[in-house]
């Protein structure tokens, strides 16, 4: 009962942290595109935001093992509350330089709260998940999918504060709930949850097992393939279209949601195995193939279909390649855990954020600079080419890990 209640107050914590970080997103790019930058310029002001998110992980993993998961859930959930202040000061009498450049600086801030809070979040999955119950698998699929869901609500929440509230006092009342969250997460969670010794060198923090380091090679094309046209490309080209911003922003905040919804039911989509990794491993292979078809055959739609509307075509086809990536995500999600050794999992968790911070921002610089190159096509070329190779390494995934948690039954779905 334990278990699930501090289950139930981490999930809480970050579902509270993820709308803030959704509603973060969508009020910069709504504010300073009213402002007058250009997407790509908008672009160029998260990627801070997503460098620090490598550094972030990997600091986060050691430190969540040495000080224990609630502390640097509570360090998290402070830092985002720094960078909304930080934010806040900002002085439209300012020249463009120097606005850009402390946007900069608060979206880094952010960068390094949200993953510090997500690997101390997901580590307590770990910590919390009895082993042999089969729950493991259930709880990363809600807890990702959820996630990722409330990240999309907090898209139309940021657009929603900008307009009813003003850009200062949204950031203002969004710190406020923070602050809230914070002070009940850190009365309500066992201080100790996730402490064990930590690594003691770098050497010894990055050696890793093979299925943490194939499954982080794998996560960098993944995450990279959907950021590449997902973070510049699609909004560029659907301006192109004729299309408002604020519906640009509706389709993204759908297609978030809907990936979350999906992700949330993705073990009902995967047989079990017994040991854990058998047929999981194979399902990750499946699903990584049949993403890889979708970015490829879209490219060749709107190079050739001339006949039909682009900006129609796009979105029926990024919303068919929301199903099977979602699946491979939240497959992703269950397989870190598993191959994580129990007494470091956070450490092995950061490390594979890392990996996964690193995939978005190889992806938002590809993006600006293969549509320069070839348009949206040139985006979805590239991703299908990195899904390949996330496509290739899922070949590579050890079916057999004695930190493994086995899950209950043989046979049947996950449920």
């Amino acid at each position: 009962m334990s278990a699930a209640r501090n289950y139930a107050i981490v999930t809480a914590a970050y579902w509270g942290f993820t709308l803030t970080d959704g509603a973060l997103r969508m009020l910069v790019l709504l504010h300073f595109f009213r402002l007058g930058y250009t997407p790509f310029t908008l672009a160029l002001l998260f990627l801070l935001y997503e460098a620090a998110g490598i550094f972030a992980n990997l600091g986060g993993g050691w430190l969540a093992t040495r000080f224990g998961i609630p502390r640097m859930l509570a360090v998290g959930l402070s830092l985002q509350i720094v960078g909304l202040l930080v934010l806040s000061a900002l002085d439209p009498g300012w020249s463009a330089a120097l606005s850009v450049a402390w946007v900069v600086a608060a979206q880094g801030i952010a960068g390094v709260a949200k993953d510090i809070t997500k690997t101390a979040s997901k580590s307590a999955i770990k910590a919390t998940a009895a082993a042999g119950s089969g729950q493991l698998f259930r709880w990363v699929a809600w807890f990702t999918g959820s996630k990722n869901a409330m990240k999309g609500v907090g898209f139309f929440v940021g657009g929603l504060l900008l307009e009813v509230a003003g850009f200062r006092p949204a950031l203002w009342l969004m710190a406020a709930m923070l602050g809230v969250i914070l002070l009940v997460a850190l009365a309500a969670l066992p201080p100790r949850l996730g402490r064990a010794e930590a690594s003691r060198s770098m050497r010894e923090l990055f050696s890793k097992s093979a299925g943490v380091n194939l499954l982080a090679a794998a996560r960098v094309f993944l995450f990279g393939a959907r950021d590449v046209w997902f973070v510049v490309g699609l909004p560029v080209f659907l301006y192109a279209q004729g299309w408002r911003f604020l519906e640009v922003g509706g389709f993204l905040a759908a297609w978030t949601i809907a990936y979350g919804a999906i992700q949330a039911v993705a073990p009902s989509l995967v047989m079990r195995s017994a040991d854990g990794l058998s047929r999981e491993v194979a399902a990750a292979r499946l699903w990584a193939g049949l993403l890889a078809a979708v970015p490829a055959v879209l490219a060749l739609a709107i190079a050739f279909a001339t006949d039909w509307r682009a900006d129609v075509v796009v979105v029926a086809g990024l919303a068919l390649f929301g199903l099977p990536f979602a699946v491979n995500s939240s497959l992703h999600s269950y397989l870190i855990l598993a191959y994580a050794g129990s007494e470091k999992a956070a450490e092995d968790v950061g490390f594979y954020y890392a990996a996964n911070a690193g995939g978005r921002l190889l992806g938002i610089v590809l993006s600006g600079w293969l549509y320069q190159l070839g348009g949206l096509t040139g985006c979805l070329a590239g991703s299908a080419a990195m899904l390949a190779v996330c496509w290739a390494i899922a070949f590579l995934l050890p079916t057999q890990q004695a930190t493994a948690l086995p899950a209950r039954g043989a046979q049947g779905r996950l449920t």
